[in-house]
């Protein structure tokens, strides 16, 4: 017969039930630094999701009703192509700042946060390259007129 000894609720337990429940504490608190860790490695990449979301806002403001407001106090200061061009300027500006934060919060996360930056920064500069020759054109055309 194994000896056993009397537990904190005052039963007897044996040498094989005191170390399955010290097994079962240490993998709880395995289980705990883990979740901790996973939480704080995600925390990263998490902002910077947000921030690209945020970029992304940026640009969909340069499109929408605030954006026509703004104009049209700009175009009691000024001429109104350079109303116009400092507005779009101006939001470009913040999405390409709040995208390049976004994007190193993506980087300095490591692993698959990583990857997706560098996924994105290809996207982006692919979508740029047939963008930017377009928007030159009717800039051109437009200085033109």
């Amino acid at each position: 017969m194994s000896e056993g000894t009397t537990g904190p609720d005052g039963r007897r337990t044996s040498a094989t039930e005191r170390l399955a429940e010290d097994v079962a504490d240490v993998v709880r608190e395995e289980v705990r630094a883990v979740r901790m860790q996973v939480g704080e490695a995600a925390r990263p990449a998490g902002l910077g999701i947000v921030l690209l979301a945020a970029a992304g806002g940026c640009l969909v403001l340069g499109a929408g009703a605030a954006s026509t407001t703004v104009l049209r106090v700009l175009e009691t200061m000024l001429p109104r192509r350079l109303a116009a061009a400092g507005l779009t300027a101006g939001y470009l500006g913040a999405a390409v700042l709040l995208g390049r934060v976004g994007m190193a919060q993506l980087r300095a996360a490591g692993g698959p946060s990583a990857r997706l930056a560098d996924d994105v920064r290809d996207m982006v500069t692919e979508t740029a390259g047939r963008v930017l020759p377009a928007g030159v054109d009717a800039a051109r055309a437009e200085l033109d007129r």
